[in-house]
């Protein structure tokens, strides 16, 4: 898997890097950990991403003649985004793949009491953290980070051992909407490119270090200084 990832890599350089210009990229695990080795895969598995959507549709097709290989679809044009209620409520039902899902319910065990505006930001900071090298690169990565330990995950709800049961079936509709506009590109302008967020009601110790970007409805938001 890492050679196939580091082979893809370096085809991309020799693809799209200017004729004068050359480039090379390596990765070896031979001197490191289980740990070590998952995490240096998910920072090149974060790199392919960011790479893959930066080039052009001329680009891709070298890389992939018959279908896309981007991780994450090309946004489409947004002409508005209305951050209301009847808004959202106006647009059409829809359902998607695992990473829709996946943002969907952390959108609403984290954010349905919240206003369609913060369920937005908090969809904002999940999006903003599968562009970051530091988290995994999926949606679904990185909502499951640390899942499996008693409240050691990032996102409280996957590991509080309570069922994750759906009872609202309304709220969970609104918030697929999010989830969905968010994946297909509508922008994201509320939180200046935060990656943490939390209550008013708690002051977590990570909060003393970064920078807030931005307060909405019950949540402040915040950078984190490396992304």
């Amino acid at each position: 898997m890492l050679r196939l990832r580091t082979l893809f890599l370096t085809v991309f350089v020799c693809l799209v890097a200017p004729v004068s210009a050359s480039a090379e990229v390596f990765l070896s695990t031979s001197n490191y950990s289980g740990d070590e080795a998952t995490a240096g895969l998910e920072g090149l598995m974060g790199l392919e991403n960011r790479v893959l959507n930066s080039l052009s549709d001329e680009h891709l097709g070298l890389l992939s003649p018959r279908s896309s290989i981007r991780a994450m679809p090309r946004p489409r044009t947004f002409a508005k985004v209305n951050y209301s209620r009847k808004w959202i409520d106006a647009q059409p039902e829809i359902a998607g793949d695992a990473e829709w899902r996946c943002l969907s319910e952390a959108l609403y065990f984290e954010a349905r009491g919240e206003s369609v505006k913060g369920q937005f930001a908090v969809a904002e900071v999940i999006l903003n953290r599968v562009k970051s090298p530091l988290y995994p690169n999926s949606v679904c990565g990185v909502i499951n980070q640390g899942t499996g330990k008693k409240y050691q995950c990032q996102f409280t709800y996957t590991c509080d051992g309570n069922p994750e049961n759906i009872r609202e079936p309304k709220a969970f509709e609104r918030v697929g909407k999010v989830a969905r506009l968010m994946l297909e590109g509508a922008p994201k302008v509320l939180t200046a490119g935060a990656t943490h967020y939390h209550t008013v009601a708690v002051r977590p110790s990570w909060s003393r270090k970064f920078a807030r970007t931005a307060s909405i409805g019950v949540h402040h938001f915040y950078r984190h200084p490396s992304s």
